[in-house]
């Protein structure tokens, strides 16, 4: 092959928000599989708000990126070079190739989150194994399912309700016959969120009273699930509103991911002892093993449209410092994609 690869590296870890001195963008040349890899032409990229606490020093729940290495990303491609007895040429997979046009991996990774398997674009579009099908999915899936336990007809509020993940929570919500009340970032979004996405409504955490807007969008309800993305004000805002024996699953706090002051606990905690509440957070990748049985339930509802897949695509791996920029400005509508 003639081509070369366009790749963006981590060339410094930034102090708050990702500017142009935190990447390196350039074409190198081709990577190579080697024994037991496979070479990956990427299709497309997933933008997730966990990227700016991946490029942080230190483990979290997954090893940081280190300085130098291209930018880590799930994206799916078409494999055009196997040393694999397990993939063929023209498998479609999932996997992490990074933020870069042609990736040559391993597929008997151990960690979940390195993971790679087979997609099945007729199926579905493409775009849905990184939105619906992808970890965004599992994510709304397992989270309202499984670590807040969802009952039929509760009242479910999800924050960034117009993102890959809340908008997925809130239809599964709606499906089980909920109530729920999205909350997303100005006028187009939350009417969006309500007449095309069917939520029962929408509060604008932009304009001013957010407390007393959810309080008139409950009406005399109270939460029995909040799914928090975004942590910070809203969070301690809506656990001033807890039911009885309420779940507050923590997913994310896109509020806090770039600021470089202590981050502090919510204020209104002690609601959680006096509704006898849970909080409880989670990482995707401890369902890694269910993720098929998840992407079979979501694809049945796609196919039966009952829930829709919200995505923004971009165009342009040189387009990825700006569009990962948006996503901590609300500046994203729908689960964000790059197509390199």
């Amino acid at each position: 092959m003639t081509e070369t690869n366009r790749t963006v590296r981590l060339a410094a870890r930034p102090d708050g928000l990702p500017d142009a001195s935190t990447w390196t963008i350039a074409d190198e040349a081709m990577p190579h599989p080697g024994p037991g890899e496979i070479l990956v032409r990427v299709a497309m990229i997933s933008l997730d708000p966990a990227m700016r606490g991946w490029i942080n020093a230190g483990r979290s729940y997954i090893a940081p990126v280190e300085v130098g290495a291209v930018m880590r990303a799930g994206a799916i491609g078409e494999v055009i070079a196997s040393h694999s007895p397990a993939y063929a040429t023209g498998d479609f997979v999932y996997g992490p190739f990074g933020v870069q046009r042609f990736a040559a991996v391993r597929t008997d990774a151990k960690d979940h989150s390195d993971l790679v398997y087979k997609i099945d674009t007729g199926l579905a579009p493409a775009s849905n194994w990184l939105s619906v099908l992808g970890l965004p999915g599992m994510t709304a899936y397992f989270g309202l399912l499984d670590v807040g336990a969802l009952k039929d007809g509760e009242t479910v509020v999800v924050s960034a309700a117009s993102g890959g993940v809340g908008a997925l929570v809130g239809q599964i919500a709606k499906l089980k016959g909920c109530h729920v009340v999205g909350i997303a970032g100005g006028p187009d979004k939350c009417r969006f969120v309500t007449g095309e996405l069917g939520f029962d409504a929408c509060v604008d955490y932009k304009a001013d009273g957010l407390y007393k807007a959810l309080q008139a969008a409950l009406g005399d309800r109270r939460i029995d699930i909040y799914f928090d993305n975004v942590g910070g004000p809203i969070l301690e805002t809506c656990m001033t509103l807890l039911a009885m024996h309420a779940r507050v699953v923590v997913c994310g706090a896109i509020v806090g991911y770039n600021d470089t002051s202590k981050i502090q606990g919510p204020r209104t905690y002690m609601n959680l002892l006096v509704q006898r509440a849970r909080m409880e957070g989670f990482v995707v990748f401890d369902f890694a093993d269910r993720y098929r049985q998840a992407q079979a339930a979501i694809g049945g509802w796609l196919r039966a449209g009952k829930v829709k897949a919200l995505e923004d695509v971009r165009d342009g791996i040189d387009q990825f410092p700006a569009a990962l920029n948006d996503l901590y400005s609300g500046g994203n509508f729908g689960k964000l994609i790059l197509k390199p």
